[in-house]
């Protein structure tokens, strides 16, 4: 029995593991079970269902009643003043044109949802990396300052093994544990924001706030500036594409309202039972065709075809002038971006570095009791700042990567 359980037991542990999330998983699944995004995909099946309505004909029209009955009361002259019972059955025909011509634009609509879509999930995607950067820097914050209070708890006992020999002054041991918790105090920030980052990136993907999982702490973020020129933009942002869509829908819409212009037609077909027996039964059939080419009956589709012109010449223009502003905008992007990871390879490279030999030094000194504790604090603060300024700069070089993205591809 001991054997099974010491079997098991490894089993179970590895089954407790919290899962490692890598941000291409993310945010696939932000695209498969998003409950926003499926609203999208359930507007769009809707409309196609909405399209094959479209080429159903009215229904046809049964009716019975009586004909040419005289009142009660009235003088009969011939057998055929008796009157007659009729039964009469009407169809009305659309013209098939016009149908087909609705069909295709409503239709159309699915795509202008599919295309919202896209943008949606672009959206949805840019803040889900926003929060996935945002808890990578908040461990490197931990990491740094977890580093931090090792080298403030070393300090706190040189300082107590040398209080006893008069070497060292007590405030120092008191001034070391209040920077110890302060530093504590930092780590239950960063902590509560990625628990705060951990909780939206699980209702973007549709699961319990609760839910535990980690990310990926090898990804690495990169910046790939790309050629832009407004052809490029239009095929890949979403909300032109969107556009792209509309202004499609609404030539067919165009399309349709011109097929007004055609006649539709009309079937009526009439059985006469004579109430004598002497007159014979008799039937009417008639066919019928509307005229929409009468100028009181076009000025209506005609009018609505000019309108829609119209609003296409404005999209047109509006598109045109999305597409230039977004190109400024994202050369403009580019150089920011280009010239903040100069600034933060410098801070890499040159300055905490430099930073850190100094406090080394300071330190080195100070364990030789050649230095005072307030210069190794002072040191320590000031690499320490430096430090999060830098990842306070490399949070925002992220998000500024996201927001070039998402107007990349919005």
């Amino acid at each position: 029995m001991r054997w099974l359980i010491f079997c098991v037991l490894p089993l179970q542990v590895f089954s407790q593991q919290t899962p490692v999330l890598p941000l291409d998983t993310i945010l696939n699944r932000i695209d498969r079970n998003n409950n926003l995004l499926q609203t999208y995909d359930i507007r769009a099946r809707s409309y196609q269902y909405s399209a094959d309505a479209a080429t159903a004909l009215m229904p046809p029209m049964v009716g019975a009643g009586t004909f040419m009955t005289p009142y009660p009361g009235q003088m009969k002259m011939q057998p055929s003043d008796a009157g007659q019972l009729m039964l009469r059955f009407e169809q009305e025909i659309t013209n098939p044109s016009k149908l087909r011509a609705k069909s295709q634009y409503i239709a159309s609509q699915a795509n202008v949802e599919k295309a919202t879509r896209t943008v949606t999930l672009n959206d949805l995607k840019a803040q889900a990396r926003s929060n996935y950067y945002a808890w990578l820097v908040a461990q490197q914050r931990i990491k740094v300052l977890q580093q931090n209070e090792r080298i403030m708890t070393t300090m706190k006992k040189i300082e107590e093994v040398r209080y006893p020999y008069n070497q060292s002054l007590l405030g120092g041991v008191y001034k070391i544990d209040a920077r110890v918790e302060e530093n504590r105090n930092m780590i239950r920030m960063q902590e509560g924001d990625i628990a705060r980052a951990r909780a939206y990136l699980n209702a973007l993907m549709n699961e319990p706030g609760n839910a535990l999982f980690e990310v990926d702490t090898n990804y690495v973020i990169t910046f790939r500036p790309a050629f832009i020129d407004t052809g490029s933009l239009a095929g890949v942002r979403g909300d032109v594409v969107r556009m792209n869509e509309s202004i499609r829908s609404m030539r067919l819409n165009i399309d349709a309202m011109s097929k007004q212009r055609r006649p539709d037609f009309r079937i009526q077909y009439d059985h006469m039972y004579p109430l004598d027996a002497m007159m014979p039964n008799q039937y009417s059939v008639m066919g019928m065709i509307t005229i929409p080419i009468a100028p009181w009956a076009s000025k209506m589709y005609k009018s609505d075809i000019k309108a829609m012109e119209l609003n296409i010449q404005a999209m047109q223009k509006e598109r045109s002038a999305m597409l230039l502003e977004t190109q400024g905008m994202l050369y403009g992007m580019q150089a920011e971006i280009q010239t903040m990871q100069k600034r933060i390879q410098a801070m890499e490279t040159r300055i905490i570095p430099s930073m850190q030999k100094s406090l080394d030094a300071y330190f080195i000194s100070y364990q030789e009791n050649k230095a005072q504790l307030p210069v190794v604090i002072d040191a320590w603060e000031t690499l320490n700042m430096q430090q999060m300024v830098l990842l306070d700069e490399k949070l925002r070089l992220y998000q500024m990567i996201v927001d070039y993205e998402r107007q990349l591809y919005r």
